[in-house]
């Protein structure tokens, strides 16, 4: 039997994986059904047509035998789109709205709940339950661009306001908002794909803007980590693989009860071999691992590493699929007419 086999449990494992392309391999067939991941998540990669894409999703939850199993994708707007354009929508960046809003609070939070709302009811009629959205980062001068027009604004209850407009209008579609980078990735001068930034920012700071529009949204179902190091905190380890970070803060100060995931964990911020952040990212107090490379030999290697979602994660899942259980496709058509009136006439 493989290391990854399917343990006595009735719990899937706390990982979420990718594939290599359009359609599953029997290879990676094989390597779902007996692995049993928490959830898949897709890229450009995986993406042809509406079609195809229906049935990739559907040909994953087969494997795992879970028809509500958790299907993610990262479709922000702007430079962030897995959904290409055309046919799909082209949606705008976050900064879009953070700019609606500073001449007008109540439109601008109004266009970034039509946004999301819209860009919910495209993943949900390809059969996608769970975007990676929204940033509630704030960035600050002097940092890397990886973040920049991803995120709403600069000012913490801006960035609250729209993303909690922004997470109703996801859960209004029925599809689940993950925030992040829990608990804030806008300070970084690094593009944590690449290296491990370090934050030496006070942690009085921190508490009274990085992790405020967290701890404003910290009812939502799912939150995605940041790979950062916060010397205020723990000068060792980043926050995805820091008990210090996920216990105190966001678990205690920010209040955030939901499914916590890891980012990519392929990411290079991270060190040590796959098997070892995999377990460091369990360890630290994360439910779910997250790898997307779709790399078949590296998922074996996280599988045997990874083990079944724990009671409290199993808990914070079933959570987060109820949330969007049994919702009404939203009337696309009325709210594409309504935010393209607010784009057509927001002031610059």
């Amino acid at each position: 039997m493989c290391a990854y086999d399917r343990r006595i449990s009735s719990a899937p494992r706390a990982v979420f994986f990718g594939s290599s392309g359009p359609a599953l391999s029997a290879g990676e067939r094989a390597f779902f059904r007996a692995s049993d991941p928490a959830g898949y998540i897709l890229f450009r990669r995986n993406i042809e047509s509406a079609g195809q894409v229906e049935a990739l999703v559907a040909a994953f939850r087969d494997c795992v035998g879970r028809a509500d199993a958790p299907v993610l994708i990262d479709q922000e707007g702007g430079r962030v789109a897995r959904l290409p354009s055309p046919p799909w929508r082209k949606a705008p960046p976050a900064a879009a709205f953070g700019e609606i809003a500073a001449a007008d609070p109540a439109r601008g939070a109004r266009a970034a709940h039509l946004n999301a709302l819209l860009i919910g009811a495209d993943l949900r009629a390809l059969g996608i339950n769970v975007d990676c959205a929204p940033l509630l980062d704030l960035p600050v001068e002097g940092a890397h661009g990886i973040i920049g027009d991803r995120a709403f604004a600069a000012d913490p209850a801006t960035v609250a306001r729209l993303g909690r407009a922004a997470c109703d209008g996801f859960l209004a579609a029925g599809v689940i908002p993950v925030i992040k980078h829990i608990p804030g990735h806008g300070r970084a001068r690094v593009d944590s794909h690449e290296s491990l930034p370090v934050v030496e920012t006070a942690l009085d700071v921190l508490r009274a803007s990085d992790f405020a529009p967290f701890r404003a949204l910290a009812d939502m179902p799912m939150a995605m980590t940041a790979h950062i190091v916060y010397t205020a905190i723990d000068a060792a380890r980043p926050a995805t693989t820091s008990p210090a970070v996920i216990g105190p803060v966001i678990r205690g100060e920010i209040g955030f009860d939901g499914l916590l995931m890891s980012d990519d964990i392929c990411m290079k911020a991270l060190a040590g071999s796959l098997a070892d952040r995999t377990r460091a990212v369990i360890d630290a107090g994360c439910d779910v691992v997250l790898h997307c490379n779709g790399d078949l030999a590296e998922m074996e290697t996280v599988a045997a590493s990874a083990p079944p979602l724990s009671e409290s994660g199993a808990r914070r899942l079933a959570g987060a699929l109820g949330r969007v259980a049994g919702r009404p496709m939203p009337d696309a058509t009325a709210a594409r007419r309504e935010l393209d009136d607010i784009l057509r006439n927001r002031v610059a």
